[in-house]
């Protein structure tokens, strides 16, 4: 009785009562939409991070994260690979060497990291020719001949082995592809024109578009115009096993895209024998062991079961080696659920406003029904279920566009590319995939009913006070 009742005051008003539901709708859609895009950027950076860059699991000298010591060594890392990859937990397992040094071209210089890996198992481990950018060669091949490396796209464009050139071919497919004549006829007079760096190459671009022609059409010029020097020679130098200054001439054979830009630009893969071969380290020796799990979740468990396993050495879990990113994902549910509180509280104060209006006009009803005999609980919940209705109503709808956008979204995804250097400056892509799970639309239901609740009290105590006579007396 009191539920029909309810439900029928909520629509006596149908304007009011729409609006209300509509503020409840829209914020709910644009909190849960903007939780998606959080989860959906860090769940790709997580991604990353396990799948190409430190794997579930490393092993080291004691000594070595320390010190960076070349002498560090597992001087039966072959052997450690071995036994781990005979654990039923582990899908793949990979030793590296890891030397600092520098990288040198005829006009630039920049500090590196090299590492000497198994090409083949590193694929298995590290997906390394998963990120290939494609047109810039292929991946560390064994058939190739000569030392050979693999870099960045950021650490290519640092030392001017990317170049950007203009041509009418150029002009063309920027028209092909949807750039407006009126822009890409701009650059004709520049047809022919050569720029050793990106830095030139904006400057030149600046002068030529408008601020709102670079915001929109500027990445893909910047793509299109850009060229990479295949076969590239490359000057790597370090210091050898015998802590002599030593290093090699390295052809690129290309290039790799991640969306950490740090890594990109410090991060160079060869051979595991060239490097051995140029700094005196036996074979069957490595740095580092990188180990990759078929269930994540079994990370902790295994990381004990190694240290067990291998005493005297280093065993870390990527928790432990990037805290920053474990602490991210730890912390997210947290912060998604407090995100929500905020919206539902400012949208809770909309709701006792209507609440409280909703009283005010009943008050001679509500003074009748006193009189009739209806007691204080039954007027106390009749005001609360208005409550959740409206809140409940107005969220439900919320959760229903909120799941289709999401939906249509994570499809294609939300190209942000205008804001490319800055999201991979932190590690992040440009392209997002929303998403959200499920338990996360069950705490906000959870949420929006306890608004529900705590919006109509006040309101509700207003009603209780009432003096039956003296609201059957109202006009």
């Amino acid at each position: 009785m009191i539920t029909k009742t309810a439900w029928k005051n909520v629509w006596r008003n149908k304007v009011r009562s729409f609006v209300v539901i509509a503020s409840v709708a829209v914020g709910i859609f644009a909190g849960t939409f903007s939780v998606a895009v959080m989860e959906g950027a860090i769940a790709q950076r997580l991604d990353d991070a396990l799948n190409h860059e430190v794997a579930h699991i490393q092993i080291t000298h004691a000594g070595f994260r320390a010190n960076n010591d070349l002498t560090c060594l597992l001087e039966d890392a072959g052997e450690m690979a071995e036994k781990i990859r005979s654990l039923e937990e582990v899908e793949a397992v990979s030793y590296r060497l890891v030397v600092t040094g520098m990288a040198n071209t005829a006009s630039k210089s920049s500090g590196i990291i090299i590492n000497g890996i198994d090409a083949e198992r590193e694929k298995q481990v590290l997906g390394l020719d998963k990120i290939l950018k494609k047109g810039s060669g292929s991946y560390l091949e064994k058939e190739a001949s000569g030392n050979r490396a693999y870099i960045g796209e950021d650490l290519a464009k640092n030392l001017n082995i990317i170049r950007f050139t203009l041509t009418d071919a150029i002009v063309d497919s920027l028209m092909a592809k949807g750039v407006p004549a009126e822009t890409a006829e701009k650059l004709q007079p520049l047809a022919g024109s050569r720029f050793r760096n990106e830095k030139s190459f904006r400057k030149k671009m600046e002068s030529v578009f408008t601020r709102e022609e670079q915001k929109k059409y500027g990445p893909l010029i910047s793509e299109i115009s850009r060229s990479f020097r295949k076969n590239a020679r490359l000057a790597l130098t370090f210091v050898d096993y015998h802590n002599y200054h030593t290093g090699g001439m390295f052809r690129i054979n290309g290039l790799y895209d991640l969306t950490n830009n740090m890594f990109e630009s410090t991060q160079v893969f060869v051979h595991y024998d060239d490097l051995a071969r140029l700094t005196g380290i036996p074979p069957g020796q490595g740095h580092l062991i990188m180990v990759r799990l078929i269930d994540v979740d079994q990370t902790e468990p295994v990381t004990s079961q190694l240290k067990e396993l291998f005493p005297g050495t280093e065993v870390m879990n990527w928790k432990q080696i990037q805290p920053d990113l474990a602490m991210m994902e730890g912390m997210a549910r947290m912060m998604y659920g407090f995100f929500m509180v905020i919206i539902l509280a400012a949208l809770a104060f909309g709701i006792v406003n209507t609440m409280l209006m909703v009283v005010l006009e009943r008050t001679k009803e509500l003074g009748m029904l006193a009189a009739i005999g209806m007691n204080k609980k039954r007027v106390f919940r009749m005001i609360l279920t208005e409550s959740v209705f409206l809140s409940g109503v107005g969220g439900v709808f919320g959760m229903i566009i909120s799941k289709i956008v999401i939906s249509l979204t994570a499809r294609q995804g939300i190209n942000l590319s205008g804001y490319k250097e800055g999201f991979e400056a932190m590690g992040f892509t440009s392209h997002i995939y929303p998403h959200i799970g499920n338990d996360f639309f069950i705490l906000v239901t959870i949420l929006i009913i306890l608004t529900g609740i705590l919006a109509a009290i006040y309101p509700a105590l207003k009603a209780l006070k009432l003096d039956p006579a003296d609201a059957l007396r109202t006009e």
